[in-house]
């Protein structure tokens, strides 16, 4: 019979590893997957999760939770009351308070965070220990911002397509006899120097008409498809070519510009004449809000892709520029509508200004947001992405 080898010091026989179910009250448990692993696991996800304990204690809560609702991190967050680590998102309290009192949980519904504006899909669960008994519940959450946007985007292709064909031959058979009676108004009005009375009535004539061929125009500029004509730009020199055209546009008065445009911001992928006019369209909004006072900021910065909000299903690094104004502010109760084809709080506007704007952030597969700047006014933020996979927007 041969003899065994003998074993060599400090070597030791390997051995394959087995994981066995451990089998506890009818339910297996893989008994030998380290509980460090389960936690790398969860903190990992790009879905938000917060699991409270039946007192009430934040049992876990990962990075991709505090990203979704804004919150910031601390080393003492997990085990502490789920209502003072969240009282920043009551909307989100309310929901995991109401999982204790509910034997049928919400599965797959949206709620719009009332502090950041975005749009979370989520399921409400119970955890329940190895007697059954409800030992606490858990939040599964994701960020659905970007899909309510792309939705959006495509129910304003569905209405433009609708409309574009009416309004494009409405506005073609509208422009002739507007320019004919500003030529004939312009012409009376030669005739005529010595009634001031006359004067007076064909100028407004003369001004009603231009006021007129400028809203047509805006109407076929709404409907008519982008097309981008995608090169590498410079931001600053979009955003210092729209102050010139805006300041064209509308009266500026006393109102003062800052811009704050690092230099060494990436070049962008984008349409020039699109974003030029982008920026024109916040500018002029601004200058017609202040009255010819007061002050606009314009800054911009780079951003990651996990900086940027609901950015997360885009790829790449993007671009942040912020518009705001000293001015009174827009009215909560109609900022979800400012982006609408024909809403305008204005006496004399045709609300498509910044309908246009919403259309071209859309074209180059950005977005922008709205809110309230610190001290009173408003601001507007553009986030564009450095690079573009689409040159087309149909």
């Amino acid at each position: 019979m041969p003899r065994k080898a003998p074993r060599r010091p400090g070597r030791q026989r390997a051995r394959s590893r087995v994981i066995k179910p451990a089998v506890r009250n009818g339910r297996a448990e893989l008994s030998a997957v380290p509980d460090t692993f389960y936690r790398d696991l969860v903190w990992n996800l790009r879905n938000g999760i917060v699991a409270v304990t039946r007192d009430g204690s934040v049992a876990v809560m990962n990075e991709a939770a505090y990203s979704i609702l804004g919150l910031k991190p601390r080393p003492d967050d997990i085990g502490r009351p789920f209502l003072e680590i969240l009282k920043e998102v009551p909307d989100v309290c309310r929901i995991i308070a109401g999982a204790f009192d509910l034997s049928h949980l919400p599965n797959r519904a949206e709620l719009r965070l009332k502090r950041t504006a975005k749009v979370i899909g989520y399921t409400l669960s119970h955890v329940c220990d190895a007697q059954g008994e409800l030992a606490g519940a858990t939040l599964f959450f994701k960020d659905l911002t970007r899909v309510e946007q792309l939705e959006e985007r495509e129910r304003l292709r569905d209405r433009l397509a609708a409309l574009g064909e009416m309004a494009a031959a409405i506005a073609h058979e509208v422009k002739n006899p507007l320019a004919g009676i500003e030529v004939m108004a312009g012409i009376l009005k030669r005739q005529m120097p010595e009634s001031e009375d006359a004067q007076t009535i064909l100028g407004d004539i003369i001004k009603e008409a231009k006021m007129a061929n400028a809203i047509v125009i805006e109407v076929l500029d709404f409907v008519r498809p982008i097309r981008l004509q995608v090169e590498q730009i410079a931001l600053a020199e979009v955003v210092d070519d729209a102050v010139s055209t805006a300041e064209s546009h509308a009266s500026r008065g006393d109102v003062k510009i800052s811009l704050a445009l690092p230099g060494d911001l990436p070049r962008l992928q984008g349409d020039t004449h699109q974003l030029r006019q982008l920026f024109t369209n916040l500018l002029v909004n601004a200058f017609e809000a202040l009255g010819g006072s007061g002050d606009v900021q314009i800054s911009a910065s780079a951003v990651a892709e996990e900086e940027s909000g609901p950015g997360i299903d885009n790829a790449g690094p993007m671009i942040q520029v912020t518009v705001s104004d000293s001015g009174p502010g827009i009215p909560a109760e109609v900022i979800d509508r400012i982006f609408s084809p024909f809403f305008t709080t204005k006496p004399q506007g045709s609300g498509l200004g910044l309908a246009i704007v919403r259309k071209i952030v859309d074209a180059h597969d950005g977005r922008i947001d709205v809110g309230a700047r610190p001290g009173g006014g408003t601001m507007f933020r553009v986030t564009l992405p450095v690079r573009t996979e689409h040159e087309l927007f149909r």
